[in-house]
């Protein structure tokens, strides 16, 4: 069956998908060197089943990601998820944040038509550059009416990841990103398109306003050695919340769990995450008397991102966060 042809807003913001090298074999880029333009100008000789309207929110390595763009990023989604121009968005975006990004919109999105996010591992001049497939992928993806329902959407590798699972594993090669605890929640090409399961968000609105001025909610890393005073030079006057990327099932040692302890007494949420690429972290007996919250499946970036939100939304006691992360 032949799809209709969709309209579809495409959202830039750089990256290794828009990046350059300067030679087809060199291992130094610079991301987000091709404007929106050009890079729909290849697209479009795809003969690709949709008509694009690309805007330009930002041209960066998406180490630079920050609330300025994620504001510009939720205003426009937005306002083409309300409007009946658009069929859906994509947003192109460097690998390095994009499970941030894409979780951040997820939270803070209604689910009525298909978002998805792509990026590449390759630079657009590189030998073998994965920019074009995994954005031929996207566009059938957000192509796809099936695809709402099942929040924000991470596009890479022939695989579909939903925002809340998705992660970057690998620094090199095409198969960088993986899920946990699902796996990708589809397999895509540019002529086929197979989802696993039924949407889980149909027509369900954001789960939390957007706040353009998220509270402060560093990330303390665990280590072996490491001393309590730690805790000292990562917390300031103006932190709100801390997320503890414990080693394990979100373990750290014992002077600076003392000291968490007392800035839980103090009504600041502590999150105890795992600095693990995969595992749970579940409640300990010892976290209703702490104060501690466990993060569930949720990486220590993500953990952050959700505690930021539920901050701003005046949500701070550890039972009412722990039944947000339960939901997760």
């Amino acid at each position: 069956m032949i799809m209709s042809t969709k309209n579809l807003l495409i959202l830039a913001t750089g990256g290794t998908i828009a990046g350059m090298a300067g030679s087809a074999t060199r291992a130094e880029y610079a991301p987000g060197q091709i404007g929106i333009e050009q890079f729909l100008s290849g697209a479009r000789a795809l003969e690709l089943n949709a008509r694009f309207t690309g805007e330009q929110v930002a041209n960066i390595g998406s180490e630079d990601m920050g609330p300025d763009v994620w504001a510009q990023l939720h205003a426009r989604s937005i306002a083409a998820l309300e409007s009946d121009e658009f069929d859906g968005v994509i947003i192109t975006h460097g690998t390095d944040t994009a499970e941030e990004t894409a979780f951040l919109l997820d939270m803070t999105l209604p689910t009525n038509k298909p978002v998805a996010l792509v990026g590449a591992m390759r630079p657009a001049d590189a030998v073998g550059y994965d920019g074009l497939r995994n954005f031929a992928n996207a566009v059938r993806v957000a192509c796809d009416p099936a695809a709402a329902g099942r929040g924000v959407l991470v596009v890479m590798s022939d695989r579909v990841h939903a925002a809340r699972d998705v992660r970057k594993s690998r620094t090199r090669g095409t198969e960088a990103f993986c899920g946990f605890p699902r796996e990708s929640v589809g397999l895509v090409t540019p002529s086929a398109l197979e989802w696993f399961g039924a949407a889980w968000r149909v027509d369900e609105d954001a789960r939390f306003g957007f706040a353009a001025d998220l509270p402060d909610v560093p990330i303390l890393l665990i280590h072996a050695g490491m001393t309590p005073d730690y805790v000292a030079r990562l917390v300031t006057d103006q932190t709100r919340g801390l997320v503890v990327a414990g080693a394990g099932e979100g373990n750290m040692p014992k002077a600076v769990r003392a000291e968490l302890v007392a800035l839980a007494a103090k009504g600041i949420p502590i999150v105890r995450a795992s600095r693990l690429d995969e595992g749970l972290v579940d409640r300990e007996p010892e976290d209703d008397d702490n104060r501690f919250v466990a993060a569930r499946a949720l990486t220590p970036q993500k953990a952050r991102i959700l505690l930021q939100l539920l901050i701003a939304s005046e949500v701070s006691d550890p039972a009412s966060i722990q039944l947000e992360f339960d939901r997760r």
